[in-house]
């Protein structure tokens, strides 16, 4: 995707189709939004909008939620949740995840350490400390991203080797099942 920000505005690549862009935006909203938000955005048709929306809807992509008067758009955060983790667990061996996260708690150890801290947030409320040069308070805000990004991945790898092993043998059903049509 080519997208750009400017002034607010975002710039779309030229080979999106208006209904690409819609989908972009639905996807990846953080809050219920409405249809004339979410056209708006896509630089698109407020019709075509509706009709994508819908659309997404019926698919099971979106949901519809109404506040008050209005109808707004947001996205499936369970089935987003069960999406990436079946990712996981598709596109990495139980090593890999493993690894993973051993890999991810050994930087947030080291973080601990480093501040003297247990969690971001304390790490966060240090930085009121009037000692600290600008450099370091930078470097703490990016510590905080990374941080808390590496806590959101944590939890999903470790639903993801939770179900490792019920998603391989639901796969491996299909494969029968697929495998006793072909005959």
């Amino acid at each position: 995707m080519s997208e750009s920000s400017r002034d607010g505005v975002q710039s779309w690549s030229k080979s999106m189709s208006a209904r690409d862009r819609i989908r972009v935006v639905a996807e990846t909203l953080r809050e219920p939004r409405s249809v004339n938000w979410i056209s708006e955005q896509a630089d698109a048709a407020w019709s075509t909008t509706n009709e994508e929306l819908q659309d997404l809807v019926d698919q099971g992509q979106l949901r519809r939620v109404k506040s008050g008067e209005m109808t707004r758009y947001q996205p499936d955060y369970t089935r987003l949740l069960f999406e990436e983790i079946r990712t996981l667990i598709e596109e990495n061996t139980r090593e890999e995840l493993r690894s993973e996260l051993a890999a991810i708690t050994e930087e947030m150890e080291e973080w601990q350490a480093t501040y003297d801290i247990e969690t971001w947030e304390e790490l966060e409320q240090s930085l009121a400390d009037g000692d600290l040069a600008s450099a370091e308070l930078r470097e703490r805000r990016h510590v905080i991203a990374f941080w808390r990004e590496n806590e959101e991945d944590r939890r999903l790898i470790k639903h993801a080797l939770e179900l490792y092993t019920d998603v391989e043998a639901a796969r491996e059903q299909m494969t029968d099942v697929a495998d006793r049509a072909t005959s």
